[in-house]
């Protein structure tokens, strides 16, 4: 007879969250080489530089197995010559058949100027000089998806220069998790109690844990994310939140 053996929600959840990280990982080398090789020529990280990673941005983003649905850097105010803020951020719109780039207002004194560096996903890594994960959020700012934006700091030489990111769908990092855990129970609760991933047809995406719950949780390696063992009670209410 043989024995079937539940998966491990922690092993699971963790190893879907270190394949996004592999993504934005080699989005950071990416550069960082390139900004090796501008100083080992005696000039300036630049504008062209920046621009020059849009291939290869493109090819990660293209890649087949790719869970992400947007990735780039997003630059520290004044890190380049001549440009207060920059980011370069590739996308996959739903309906378009290839990568295009994110197209946002960064000019402070216009009425719809995006600050991200008010944004979780810049300014905790900036703060901690760690990885971090932001969401479900609804990306009001730049794709209108139900995202988790995964971010780590490029840093030389002790200094910021921005972040590496990228946007995951929650339903796609929810089907690969759930695929993982076969018939698991696993309820995942992200640093505010707002359920991340769950088998519970009660505890959908996007709902606030009960506070008594949210204390009862196994902090995950790494992620700022909370395992919490079902059954719980009946939710008060499903609620969102947005960032961007």
């Amino acid at each position: 007879m043989t024995t079937t053996h539940a998966a491990d929600p922690a092993t699971v959840i963790c190893a879907a969250a270190e394949g996004v990280f592999a993504t934005v990982a080699e989005v950071r080398r990416l550069t960082l080489d390139r900004h090796a090789a501008a100083v080992d020529t005696g000039r300036p990280f630049d504008d062209a530089d920046v621009s020059g990673l849009a291939p290869a941005f493109v090819e990660l983003l293209e890649a087949a197995d790719q869970l992400a649905v947007g990735l780039g850097i997003i630059l520290e105010p004044g890190t380049l010559p001549g440009h207060p803020l920059r980011l370069e951020w590739w996308q996959r719109p739903p309906g378009r058949d290839a990568p295009v780039p994110l197209e946002v207002d960064l000019h402070p004194d216009s009425i719809g100027f995006y600050d991200y560096t008010a944004a979780d996903w810049f300014a905790v890594p900036r703060r901690t000089r760690a990885r971090h994960v932001v969401g479900p959020y609804v990306d009001v700012h730049g794709t209108d998806r139900y995202l988790l934006t995964l971010t780590m700091p490029i840093e030389v030489a002790g200094r910021f220069l921005g972040v590496a990111g990228a946007d995951v769908p929650i339903t796609g990092f929810e089907t690969m998790v759930l695929r993982g855990l076969g018939g698991s129970d696993a309820i995942l609760a992200n640093d505010e109690g707002r359920v991340v991933v769950s088998t519970s047809s009660r505890w959908i995406t996007g709902c606030l844990l009960p506070q008594q719950r949210r204390r009862a949780g196994v902090r995950l390696s790494r992620l700022p994310w909370e395992l919490i063992e079902p059954p719980l009670p009946e939710p008060a209410r499903a609620a969102t939140s947005g960032e961007g």
